[in-house]
């Protein structure tokens, strides 16, 4: 679980950077709240799972709040602990199906493949694969050392993953920061291993009343839907495969680790580490036969470990990070397939999602627009029995965002 995550410590900080976070600081938080995060499903949820901000969020505050939307990052904070808490109370109150009910289903499979692809734009972009052009995005420089370095390692990491190397991820940002030596890209100040940089400026830093405007609600929203789906089917695909290796049916209670999810979003929020969620990587525990919250311990002792290695993870380039972050992207993507296309009014509005993700380079814009396509579609196709009574309440908020941004 450890090799499969470890990623994490070293890609959320370089884009959590690029909002103009302190790279040391920001490293020290997120290697502290994986730890805890991890630790503590061990201890509480007592399943084999890695804990860590996921990077649809991590890209939704970096990219799209702070860097395209004048959003300050202690507001965007005070967004992913509201999210935090609205999913910690329909865990408690036992209500997650609801909300379930009343996002449609194509809306919900439709979220993963925006976030997807707006996690792949993220690598393209930082690699300098694509760039902005006069009218449009344009290609980038191909024959740079960085993009050529990303190129090579999208290609080894797919061979890697396709041939289920253990550490796929980590073999290949440690190779490219090897090479990238020679070539300029790697540049470490100082001894590698030390004292991790105080995270004094960054705990607390949180805006928890101007995160309530509306005119935040889509994004709001945006985190929660992520978080929301992105734990339920992590959890119920791990402790499936649990019950599977284990040759029993019975079906493990998923309200401890959501409980756990839950919390840890809002604690990471507090040390300007955004949308804790559950990772789908934590599945490499079980297939090596994780069974309980043992494993969970012994990967958080292992990032807790790699607290004395932060001078190190800020050398790394964002040429050995960008591949990671491209083919994850893609990865998630690939989920688009399941959407039902015999049904225009269910398939369009999946669409909007992903295209206007892709052409406004925003997924909370994204799936704003597609809830309220959904609406208006199904309004015009006379089937306004699919829709649910809770999305007619919503759609007051999603207008007022869309007049609000034009």
């Amino acid at each position: 679980m450890f090799l499969a995550t470890a990623y994490t410590v070293v890609v959320i900080p370089g884009m959590l950077s690029d909002a103009g976070l302190p790279h040391a600081a920001v490293t020290t938080c997120v290697i502290v709240v994986v730890a805890l995060g991890t630790a503590a499903m061990g201890l509480f949820g007592n399943l084999p799972m890695v804990l860590a901000p996921g990077l649809g969020g991590v890209s939704l505050v970096a990219y799209t709040l702070v860097l395209d939307g004048n959003v300050d990052y202690p507001t965007a904070m005070g967004m992913v602990f509201w999210s935090g808490l609205a999913f910690l109370l329909l865990t408690i109150f036992g209500i997650r199906s609801l909300v379930a009910r009343i996002i449609p289903a194509s809306i919900r499979m439709a979220i993963g493949p925006a976030i997807g692809i707006f996690i792949a734009f993220v690598g393209f972009r930082s690699a300098g694969l694509t760039v902005a052009g006069k009218s449009s995005l344009e290609l980038g420089d191909l024959a740079s050392p960085a993009a050529l370095m990303t190129l090579l390692g999208v290609v080894v990491l797919i061979a890697l993953n396709a041939r289920k190397v253990p550490g796929s991820f980590i073999i290949v940002i440690v190779a490219i920061t090897i090479i990238g030596i020679p070539l300029g890209l790697t540049k470490l100040d100082g001894a590698p291993f030390g004292l991790p940089a105080s995270p004094s400026g960054l705990l607390f830093h949180i805006d928890l009343i101007g995160s309530l405007s509306p005119h935040y609600l889509p994004y709001l929203f945006a985190f929660f839907a992520s978080e929301f789906f992105s734990t339920t089917g992590v959890v119920m695909t791990v402790t499936d495969h649990i019950g599977q290796s284990a040759g029993t049916t019975t079906q493990i209670d998923p309200k401890r680790p959501f409980l756990v999810d839950s919390s840890s979003i809002m604690a990471g929020s507090l040390f300007g580490s955004p949308s804790v969620t559950t990772y789908a990587e934590s599945a490499a525990g079980a297939e090596a036969g994780g069974r309980t919250g043992l494993s969970s311990l012994w990967a958080a002792a292992c990032f807790a470990i790699l607290l004395i290695a932060t001078p190190l993870a800020g050398a790394i380039p964002s040429a050995a990070t960008a591949p990671v972050v491209i083919v994850v992207g893609l990865t998630i993507v690939a989920g688009f397939r399941r959407i039902d296309s015999s049904d225009l009014t269910e398939l369009l509005p999946a669409v909007i999602v992903l295209v206007c993700t892709l052409l406004w380079g925003n997924f909370g814009t994204g799936i704003a627009a597609g809830l309220l396509g959904y609406v208006l579609i199904k309004v015009c196709a006379g089937k306004w029995k699919d829709i649910h009574p809770g999305m007619w309440v919503m759609t007051p908020f999603l207008v007022y965002f869309f007049i609000a941004a034009a």
